[in-house]
């Protein structure tokens, strides 16, 4: 395997067009060490078996994608346990990050949505903890904080984590979700000083957006993110984990995964390696 990419990890959501046999096999093949899961991915095989193929394929898994969503009001209990079945995949598949998007707005109450994500978070810690697993809490850009994620920032986030270890509770460094903070770099500063960063994940902010911003992720070099910057801050704030490349985008899940991949490869070469 090549040293330059020796850190980097395709997240499954990028090649959308593969199934989880289809993306492990070709992560290997392409020289990349790890792999981000998500769980629908996984349960097109089943965790055990999706645990023995990575492990047969040479890889580790960088995250697990995700947990979370535990903001409702009727709901509680119930994303509970989906959460504890998620950390139990988590442990099995060797995940040591399960990626924890908070969840919206049920009504027009965000401290209280805020509230009920604090309580929950304290409830699963235990949890994932007796298991090896820590909780990557991810900070969504505010345009989601509606539907998705009532934490923006990486300062809510590290506000949300301070209760717990370090080991137990993380944040997540997503490019496209917080290159607009004007704080991000005291942000990752502090979340490196804590030993706090479960992950970083990169991809672009495309201009204009598409429609469906969920959807509006491009490949690096594609928008107006200064990955070299924000990967020195990273490297600065002591993080030497898997580098996930995340990519929500209709036409990137459209084209060959082997052209995406190796597109990835090149740019994460030539716009991120030069800030680690």
């Amino acid at each position: 395997m090549s040293g330059s990419f020796a850190r980097l990890s395709l997240n499954t959501m990028t090649t959308k067009c593969w199934n989880l046999r289809q993306a492990v096999e070709a992560t290997a093949a392409a020289g990349l060490p790890a792999i981000g899961l998500w769980r629908d991915r996984v349960a097109e095989v089943g965790v055990d078996e999706a645990a023995k193929l990575v492990r047969d394929n040479g890889l580790r898994v960088s995250s697990l994608c995700r947990g979370g969503f535990l903001t409702g009001i009727e709901d509680g209990e119930a994303a509970l346990q989906d959460n504890r079945r998620a950390i139990d995949e988590a442990a099995t598949l060797g995940a040591p990050e399960l990626i924890m998007v908070a969840g919206g707005i049920p009504d027009r109450d965000l401290p209280g949505a805020r509230a009920r994500l604090a309580d929950r978070l304290a409830a699963l810690v235990p949890y994932a903890a007796e298991r090896d697993v820590r909780l990557a809490l991810e900070p969504l850009h505010p345009v989601f904080c509606a539907d998705r994620a009532v934490i923006s920032t990486l300062g809510q986030a590290l506000a949300l984590a301070a209760p717990h270890p370090a080991t137990a509770v993380g944040v997540v460094v997503d490019t496209f979700h917080v290159w607009w903070d004007p704080d991000l770099a005291a942000g990752i500063a502090a979340a490196g000083a804590q030993g706090r960063i479960s992950s970083f994940q990169i991809c672009d902010w495309l201009v204009p957006m598409a429609a469906d911003p969920l959807v509006s992720r491009g490949m690096m070099g594609d928008g107006v993110i200064d990955f070299g910057a924000i990967a020195a801050l990273v490297t600065a704030a002591g993080y030497t984990g898997d580098i996930e490349v995340e990519i929500f985008n209709e036409e990137v899940w459209a084209t060959n995964g082997h052209t995406v991949l190796d597109t990835m490869k090149s740019r994460y070469r030539d716009l991120v390696l030069p800030g680690l």
